[in-house]
């Protein structure tokens, strides 16, 4: 379930009206924004305009009573200009920041809503990027096409100036502008290119950031900080050299574009002086022509820079809409009923499932039946199917043949929240929220009384180390509970099931990873956790599932054998395998 894009095939006209539609419910603010966007172009207009009387009424024919209205006329047309643009700035900017929260929202939800293989296909620092630098760029689309028109509709109030002014400079000054067009499109394509090169690269690095500073552990085990950085460097230095060809690109067009345009105004000046020289123009009109030409040249200018920021912001909507509107991208569905207790039996019919692009099946015709109050463990060498089997009972995978049935009806006919709920599962890596103790046990619950959350935690061991602990249940554990031990981060976990109070518990390896002495206290909250609960144990050592009503034997994705451990130990060769393996492993040497 890897990322795969369309929208890099789309046209800019068809992913720009796809980015507008988000930006349709704030009509009213875009609405004020154009109108304020029009004042602001008509007074650069009249900036222009004023240059003529300016020259020719005050300076050359000395008019005192235009010397006191033009002042007071350009001031109130700066002014005003000022206004109109805080307005229209301010406006497009809020519209930018609401459009921003709204799709940060939405691709969280979209990908929260993922099935669990989404995750495990893509990157953890890619899906991170397209929620923050991304959505950046998308959200900056409308301001800046805006401005693109804002840049337009100035460029049409200093051409009527000009045209007024004069006519055949005019024409002879549209001669040459016509000249920009093929590298404003030039340059637009490149920069497009560069930019969605870019995102992918900086989701790269985030990747590469995530996983190192998660496993620092790891590195600092092995020494390898030099390896990492020099890993880091490559993937750094790939970064630099794009943003140095996007750079090349958009620094490259301003230069074009002036000269281009001091082409046009050379030609201009020679012409124009001499018409004023042959007394055919007056030096105010030819001044304010070229003034209002001069400031054709900034909006020209600024078209430049804000396509470069257009073709940004539509290579940040090629990789959001590639997760917003991926027709591969389907969010998890469940049934319509809802799942209650008690549980009463869970049945697995012919039960068959192939993780993608894996030639042998992970469970081949899985038949396994659960009664009410039963303890089953499930055992088998690594890779026998184990963890997938209990990975498809909440539905994180769904088979491919077969069914799953739970008192009395098949897992996809209930809700997913239901069934997920109707279940505890303690894995041997539970993960811990960077938040305090009380909310990592009351994840996911409201209003849950202190009273229970402290007899969740003394049912699981757990509270007496918590009261050890600076703030006791208020105490931050960082980053998945990197403050705790092994030990204390599985109670918390089991005080979290037991707070939960799930019907059917889920024990996935729960005590592996744990030293003797932890093992034994945790072991003693497990049995806490699984007194009068239908539970379901995988287990690596034998040891803990020895007094199980029924032992599950898994080799090579299917069931093989089950009874009691003494059954299995006259029944069962591989079973009497691992135990007399892990027996004489466990049993201390004679001096």
């Amino acid at each position: 379930m890897r990322l795969k894009s369309d929208w890099s095939k789309v046209n800019s006209l068809k992913l720009a009206k796809r980015v507008l539609a988000y930006f349709k419910q704030f009509k009213i603010r875009i609405i004020l924004s154009l109108v304020a966007l029009g004042v602001v172009a008509a007074m650069s207009g009249a900036a222009a305009f004023l240059v003529k009387p300016a020259l020719d009424d005050i300076f050359i024919n000395q008019d005192k009573r235009a010397l006191l209205i033009i002042p007071i006329l350009l001031v109130t047309v700066f002014g005003l200009k000022g206004i109109f643009l805080y307005i229209q700035e301010f406006q497009m900017t809020y519209c930018g920041i609401r459009v921003l929260g709204q799709l940060r929202e939405e691709l969280y939800l979209k990908m929260t809503d993922l099935p669990l293989r989404f995750f495990e296909d893509n990157r953890t620092g890619m899906l991170m990027a397209r929620i923050t630098s991304d959505v950046n760029l998308l959200a900056a689309s409308l301001p800046k096409l805006v401005e693109l028109v804002r840049h337009l509709l100035t460029m049409v109030a200093l051409l009527g100036v000009i045209f007024y002014r004069e006519p055949v400079l005019a024409t002879l000054s549209l001669i040459i502008y016509p000249m920009a067009i093929y590298p404003f499109i030039y340059f637009a394509r490149k920069l497009r290119k560069m930019s969605r090169k870019t995102q992918a690269q900086i989701s790269d690095i985030t990747n590469f950031l995530q996983e190192t500073f998660s496993g620092i552990r790891v590195v600092k085990a092995f020494a390898n900080e030099k390896g990492e950085q020099k890993n880091f460097t490559r993937e750094n230095n790939k970064l630099i050299n794009i943003a140095v060809k996007e750079n090349k690109y958009h620094h490259a067009s301003s230069p074009v574009m002036e000269f281009i345009g001091s082409i046009g105004v050379g030609l201009i000046v020679w012409y124009g002086g001499s018409q004023v020289i042959a007394g055919n123009s007056t030096p105010g009109t030819f001044f304010s022509f070229l003034t209002a030409l001069i400031m054709l040249y900034q909006p020209v200018k600024g078209l430049s820079k804000t396509n470069i920021a257009i073709q940004k912001a539509l290579s940040g909507a090629e990789r959001v809409f590639e997760v917003l509107d991926s027709r591969e991208l389907q969010v998890e569905q469940g049934g319509e009923t809802e799942l209650k207790g008690p549980f009463n039996s869970l049945v697995i019919k012919d039960l068959s499932f192939s993780y993608p692009g894996s030639e042998q099946p992970a469970l081949d015709r899985i038949n396994l039946e659960i009664s009410r109050g039963e303890k089953v463990a499930i055992v088998g060498p690594s890779g026998s199917g184990k963890t997938t089997l209990i990975n498809l009972l909440p539905r994180f995978y769904r088979q491919q043949q077969g069914e799953i049935i739970l008192n009395g009806r098949p897992t996809h006919e209930y809700t997913l929240k239901s069934l997920r709920l109707f279940m505890g599962i303690v894995a041997q890596d539970n993960f811990l929220f960077n938040t305090s103790i009380r909310e990592n046990i009351a994840y996911a619950m409201d209003d849950v009384q202190e009273e229970r959350i402290i007899e969740a935690a003394k049912a699981a061991y757990a509270h007496d180390f918590i009261m050890e602990m600076p703030q006791g249940y208020d105490t931050i554990i960082g980053e998945r509970g990197v403050k705790l031990s092994g030990g204390q981060k599985q109670r918390i976990t089991i005080a979290r099931a037991l707070l939960k109070n799930p019907p059917l518990l889920i024990l996935d390896e729960a005590t592996s990873a744990l030293d003797t002495e932890s093992e034994r206290i945790v072991q003693k909250a497990l049995d806490n956790l699984m007194r009068e609960r239908t539970s379901i144990v995988i287990a690596h050592r034998l040891s803990t599932v020895l007094s199980s009503d029924r032992i599950i034997v898994m080799a090579k994705s299917r069931i093989i054998a089950q009874g009691t451990h003494d059954e299995l130990l006259k029944s069962s060769p591989l079973y009497k395998r691992l135990y007399e393996m892990q027996f004489l492993e466990e049993k201390p040497l004679e001096s």
